[in-house]
């Protein structure tokens, strides 16, 4: 259902139903969520999100594949006109998105620095150079939607029992690398950090970073009724493993 709230806020944003939209959401049950154009059987530990209930969807955005934990994380996605943007450049794109959560991270008491990432991977966000949030993005008829995390905490060991890393062999071989490229709020703070604090954080940091108002809101009839819709294809089979769409 978040994937496919998404994506019904991105349909009616390029039908001009509504306007420019942050969304900030948790995931329960904790899940995997895996790129577009990723084979599940690569990036994914199956039968370890079976035995713990940890779900598996496949995005409509690029981007490699992430652990959303259901206690430690916010998700972001801003649907938005390139045009209110000012640019079409997908890098410049993410600066801008990726603008607002350097703010919400400032206001939380942690400097942190855009990095354009890489023909392998997304442009992110990082302290002292390791990672503290990823984003993936869609375009479509000029509007582009970004989505990611930022990361509140992070157990490693428990991200790398659902996610495959091809060249590791052992569970703790992945982690031992991990602890230098991934961090979080509390890593770099030294104390616990609540999510609703997050959440305020990333609507002040986006209004500031974007220079808008943001006003409360819900979804619409439309797409609320769009969402339910497009959940069958996010829970089928055939999307997640083969990326086929069902008809909606």
């Amino acid at each position: 259902m978040n994937m496919a709230v998404d994506e019904a806020v991105m349909t009616a944003r390029t039908e001009n139903r509504v306007p420019n939209t942050l969304r900030l959401y948790r995931w329960k049950p904790s899940a995997v969520s895996i790129g577009k154009f990723q084979r599940v059987e690569d990036e994914v530990q199956l039968e370890n999100c079976r035995n713990h209930g940890v779900d598996v969807v496949r995005r409509i955005t690029g981007g490699g594949s992430v652990y959303h934990d259901a206690d430690n994380e916010v998700t972001y996605s801003v649907i938005v006109s390139k045009n209110d943007l000012g640019t079409e450049d997908i890098t410049a794109v993410y600066a801008r998105i990726y603008a607002g959560i350097a703010e919400a991270a400032k206001i939380l008491g942690v400097t942190a620095d855009f990095s354009e990432g890489s023909a392998k991977a997304c442009p992110n966000l990082t302290v002292k150079g390791r990672k503290i949030s990823g984003s993936a993005q869609s375009h479509r008829r000029g509007m582009v939607l970004q989505h990611g995390t930022i990361l509140a905490d992070v157990d490693l060991e428990k991200m790398f029992t659902f996610l495959r890393v091809p060249w590791a062999k052992t569970c703790m071989e992945v982690v031992g690398v991990a602890r230098n490229r991934i961090t979080s709020l509390r890593m770099e703070l030294g104390r616990e950090v609540s999510l609703d604090s997050v959440g305020i954080a990333l609507a002040e940091g986006f209004a500031k970073a974007l220079g808008v108002e943001l006003v409360d809101g819900e979804l619409t009839p439309f797409e609320r009724e769009l969402a339910e819709k497009l959940c069958k294809k996010y829970a089928s089979n055939e999307w997640t493993f083969h990326g086929r769409s069902m008809a909606v």
